[in-house]
Formats: C-alpha cells, sequence, structure tokens
C-alpha cells in the first residue's frame, strides 16, 4: 500500500486566485496510475473556508441531475471528502459538484471505517457551501467554497484528513482520486485512504 499523500494549504491573499497555485494532478482511484482523462487539484483558505479547484480534461458531459442532494456521482462529478483531525476518520463529510453546478452535501459516520456499516446523512446542509461551474470545448472546472467551521468545533485543527475525486462517465467509466484507494471496483469511501491536509497560519 503506497504512502498517504499530504499538501499544505495556504491562506489566499485578498486578491489571490486558486488558479495561480501549482496544481496537484489526481490519478486513478484504483492504481495510482496516471488517469486516460487529467484532472488538476488547488487548494487554499480564504476567509475560514476552503477553497477548492477542479480542472479536468472532458470528452463530453454527462450530467441531468438539478436537483439538490441527487445521487451525482451517477455521472459526472467532482467531489471532496473531508474530516477534521489526523486520525483516520469515522466521521466525515462529502460534498460535491457536477458539470450542471448541482450541490450534493452529506454528513458520514463510519464506525467501522467500512462501507457496510457506513451512514450517509444527506439530509445534513452544510450552510455557506457555494460551488461555481465553467465549462469549454474539451474541460470543465468548479471552484468550491466550503466554510470550515460548519464541519466541527469552534476551535477547528490546524490538521485535517481528506480525499478528492472525480467520476467521468462514458463508455468506459474513469475513478480518479487525489489518494488512491486502490479497491476495485472502485470505490471512494476509504477512510484509511484519507490524505492529509495542514492549513498554514
Amino acid at each position: 500500500m503506497s504512502h498517504l499523500p499530504e499538501l499544505s494549504v495556504p491562506r489566499l491573499p485578498l486578491t489571490g486566485r486558486l488558479v495561480e497555485l501549482p496544481p496537484v494532478p489526481l490519478v486513478d482511484a484504483r492504481t495510482g496510475t496516471p488517469p486516460r482523462l487529467t484532472t488538476a487539484l488547488r487548494l487554499g483558505t480564504r476567509n475560514g473556508a476552503l477553497c477548492v479547484r477542479f480542472d479536468g480534461r472532458d470528452d463530453g458531459v454527462v450530467a441531468t441531475h438539478t436537483r439538490r442532494d441527487a445521487p451525482l456521482w451517477e455521472e459526472d462529478v467532482f467531489e471532496v471528502f473531508l474530516a477534521p483531525g489526523e486520525e483516520p476518520a469515522w466521521a466525515y463529510y462529502e460534498l460535491e459538484v457536477n458539470p450542471l453546478g448541482t450541490l450534493f452535501d452529506a454528513r458520514v459516520a463510519s464506525p467501522d471505517l467500512r462501507r457496510a456499516t457506513m451512514r450517509v446523512d444527506s439530509s445534513w446542509t452544510c450552510p455557506g457551501f457555494a460551488a461555481r461551474v465553467t465549462r469549454g470545448p474539451g474541460r470543465w472546472s468548479a471552484c468550491l467554497r466550503i466554510p470550515l467551521a460548519e464541519l466541527g468545533s469552534e476551535r477547528l485543527p490546524r490538521e485535517w484528513r481528506a480525499n478528492f475525486y472525480r467520476i467521468d462517465r462514458g463508455a468506459v467509466d474513469e475513478f480518479s482520486a487525489w489518494s488512491p484507494t486502490f479497491a476495485d471496483p472502485p470505490d471512494f469511501h476509504v477512510p484509511e485512504r484519507f490524505g492529509i491536509l495542514r492549513f498554514e497560519d
């Protein structure tokens, strides 16, 4: 099993833009090798929120869901899994956006760190969670804003566990991740494989 990736998350200046940060590539979720369609990830914080940018090459958008908390993972989607603290997370948050700008947010309880016993509460809503999507020839991008105080206590830890994913549906479905889960069939709900985020002062 490969090591867990680690990333230092900078505080963005008032006029700073995520696109100015160096990109972090997603890899094939099953193998850890480069995927067919590349996806660049960039992270920063501003005013107490985690700002996440995905930029993905694409050869045809698959998206029909327009209702919040619809099963976006059935189609093309970018996903963020976040857990405050340093240990493998038995409780974490799942936030998603599809190419139409539709949002999904849920709280996940996984007491045994296994999909078979996990519980997903999609009735939970993250106040202030927002996303902006842009689409162009052969690509789509999304910028997500996630208020961190809504995901934990008043005093937020500097270190979090997290993973970032992409599903691309097509003739051959592709599953990409920041930290590959090595599950086959693909499974993103593997908290032990969450990477480590360290928030700069």
